[in-house]
């Protein structure tokens, strides 16, 4: 913990006490999943050079999928990608007849992040950056100054110059026009103009005849057309000096939970036509990370399996059985960690809670080991392992004994009460099994 910091330590602890994913610090607490990061990290080079990516993380609840996408978003901005992310929820999806597609959208242009704008909002500062080099540019080649009157014509021209490749797409020449908008508001000092180009890009005009009150185009960002834009958007974060676009979906077990079948299907077929962009090469400097339960992808009843289409594209390799994963394909399973793994996940979040609370943690490996046997006890030999549950459980014994100094360890954990819980909760577990486990690392 000797590199971390105090902002760091207070959203971890915060964060995982709470049971959610904190935004920051990850790698303090990270353990496993090297060959799950390292496929991700091959997705962000392929993007790099110009391709498209498109994966699901598929894991039960508290498995640590949006634990893996927050540490690849952060791993991406590191990279110099331009990252945005957003919870699909009943009032976010795909697509839907009461706006729930553009609802999702203006989540992302909410999240939307760089390396110095990690928390959000960084639509502006993008857009700022990159007209600032082709001012500087187009000052130095004319031998202008900034305030000379004849540079706002220039740098129009060449903005529209430059993002003349992107008018054949959808949204092109109205992206181009938006842009130069923006920059005669910056330029004039009329700040209600910039701010109805940035509102035009935020997608807050409703209708079209409100946007062409106060902009110079006839088209808006609207449900339907949103993810086109979205494609448009990360070629222009690539000639503004970023490696490319990525987007983080998490909960996609909310489309699965839409009960009218049509509208679930809308989304699937969404959904499919986003694959099939990335994976046929229709996309460029463009990613889309999306989680979601294995009954959200696996069901054939509501699930993406219920779509035939999906299903052919999604379906495992069939000699990934008998032990052997296959990272290359579309679904990444996330498998439960293993005992060595919880382990050394108590010793790092040991050592947190004493950074942060500035005392010395006393527990060692005989503690460390005997929590840990309660927790297996108490979910069972077939059931998961969740980073989650284990992470809360821990955080609060210690909780509890850095508030109480006359409480011990042992004291807790064999707490009557404790135990008559953890055989309520699971009273098939046997000592066999927990002694099997731990033989497996020899603690």
């Amino acid at each position: 913990m000797a590199t971390i910091n105090r902002r760091e330590a207070a959203a971890l602890i915060n964060s995982l006490t709470a049971g959610v994913v904190p935004r920051i610090g990850l790698r303090h607490i990270a353990v496993g999943r090297q060959k799950e990061v390292n496929a991700f990290l091959h997705d962000l080079e392929t993007v790099q050079d110009g391709g498209a990516a498109f994966r699901f993380v598929c894991g039960k609840y508290g498995s640590g999928k949006s634990f893996l996408i927050q540490m690849i978003r952060n791993n991406a901005m590191e990279r110099s990608f331009v990252v945005m992310d957003a919870d699909l929820s009943p009032e976010r999806r795909l697509t839907g007849t009461k706006g729930q597609g553009i609802a999702t959208y203006r989540e992302l242009m909410q999240h939307l992040s760089t390396k110095t704008r990690p928390e959000g909002g960084a639509l502006e500062s993008i857009l700022q950056k990159w007209i600032a080099s082709i001012q500087l540019t187009v000052a130095r080649e004319n031998n202008l100054k900034a305030t000379d009157p004849e540079l706002i014509e220039l740098v129009s021209e060449h903005i529209s110059g430059v993002l003349a490749e992107l008018s054949e797409m959808s949204y092109g020449f109205a992206f181009a026009t938006i842009v130069n908008t923006y920059w005669r508001g910056i330029k004039c000092g009329d700040d209600q103009m910039k701010q109805s180009a940035l509102r035009w890009l935020r997608a807050e005009y409703s209708t079209k005849t409100e946007a062409k009150k106060s902009l110079p185009v006839d088209s808006i960002i609207d449900d339907q057309s949103w993810y086109d834009f979205l494609k448009l958007f990360a070629l222009f974060v690539k000639k503004a000096g970023y490696n490319g676009l990525i987007i983080f979906l998490d909960e996609g077990v909310n489309l699965y939970k839409i009960t009218h079948k049509q509208a679930r299907n809308s989304n699937y077929e969404k959904l499919l036509t986003i694959f099939n962009d990335t994976m046929q090469g229709k996309a460029h400097y463009f990613g889309v990370f999306m989680s979601g339960t294995p009954q959200f992808i696996y069901d054939e009843r509501r699930g993406l399996f219920s779509y035939e289409a999906l299903k052919s594209r999604l379906v495992d390799n069939r000699f990934s059985s008998d032990g052997f994963i296959d990272y290359t394909g579309p679904v990444i399973k996330l498998n439960q960690l293993s005992p060595e793994e919880i382990y050394l996940l108590l010793e790092r979040l040991c050592e947190l809670h004493s950074f942060y609370y500035s005392y010395k943690c006393e527990l060692g490996e005989q503690e460390l080991s005997t929590f840990l046997n309660s927790v297996l006890s108490r979910l069972g030999a077939d059931q998961l392992l969740t980073p989650r549950e284990v992470t809360r459980d821990f955080l609060g014994l210690l909780n509890i004994l850095y508030q109480n100094p006359d409480v011990s360890f042992s004291q807790l954990i064999n707490d009557e009460k404790f135990q008559v819980k953890n055989a309520k909760n699971n009273p098939e577990a046997t000592d066999d099994f927990i002694d099997d486990i731990f033989a497996e690392f020899d603690i």
